[in-house]
């Protein structure tokens, strides 16, 4: 089990393959990923690398995190993250991770926090049909309907889909295609869409569901 990365989601834009077919992509930028420490099972009962990535102003950490930094010898990083590894695959402390760590066709699972919507009706949020535009529905027809029964049970179980706050939750899109990197400009370009903004960290790890090419 090979460690995962931190890396930047720039946006998206579309490639062209041998077959001059368009595939839409996600670029993901690495800057300064290092090894900022390292669990052992000898000393912690796990092991497992903490990555940091970004560059954060020193005035903006705090004096533990700037003691932890110094240690490591490595500067201030604006994003941490640990990944559970096998112990063979411990790497050493200051050791920087480049865009080469993934490769062309590679499978790999990607984590983000979703954009924020607000607070989005049944509609919006769980794709409700909504009700009908006629035959006595007034004013009501973008609402999620009956939520509950009679006496029996005689309350709206829990997890009913209903309105409420859409987005922002930490979600995890498993298996997508690594099209290509660059590892000059520390750049992964994945096929299709992932979660998160514009400027958000993301981590992405080799695929668990897939065998390793």
């Amino acid at each position: 089990m090979r460690s995962g990365v931190i890396a930047q989601k720039v946006g998206m834009t579309r490639v062209y393959n041998d077959a001059g077919e368009h595939v839409p992509v996600t670029v993901l930028r690495m800057e300064g990923c290092q090894v900022v420490a390292t669990r052992t099972v000898e000393k912690n009962g796990y092991s497992a690398v903490q990555l940091g990535a970004g560059q954060a102003k020193v005035k903006n950490t705090s004096k533990a995190m700037r003691g932890n930094f110094a240690v490591a010898n490595v500067e201030p990083k604006a994003k941490l993250a640990e990944f559970r590894v096998s112990e063979d695959n411990l790497l050493e402390v200051g050791t920087e991770l480049k865009a080469d760590h993934f490769a062309a066709g590679q499978l790999v699972d990607v984590t983000g926090t979703t954009i924020g919507k607000g607070f989005a009706g049944a509609i919006k949020r769980h794709g409700f049909g909504g009700l009908r535009a006629t035959h006595g529905v007034s004013v009501s027809h973008r609402s999620h309907g009956s939520t509950g029964s009679r006496q029996d049970p005689g309350k709206v179980f829990k997890n009913k889909k209903m309105a409420g706050h859409m987005g922002q939750t930490r979600v995890t899109t498993q298996n997508l295609e690594v099209v290509s990197t660059d590892e000059d400009r520390g750049l992964i370009l994945i096929k299709g869409a992932v979660p998160g903004s514009k400027g958000a960290w993301i981590i992405v790890r080799d695929a668990v569901k897939s065998a390793a090419k």
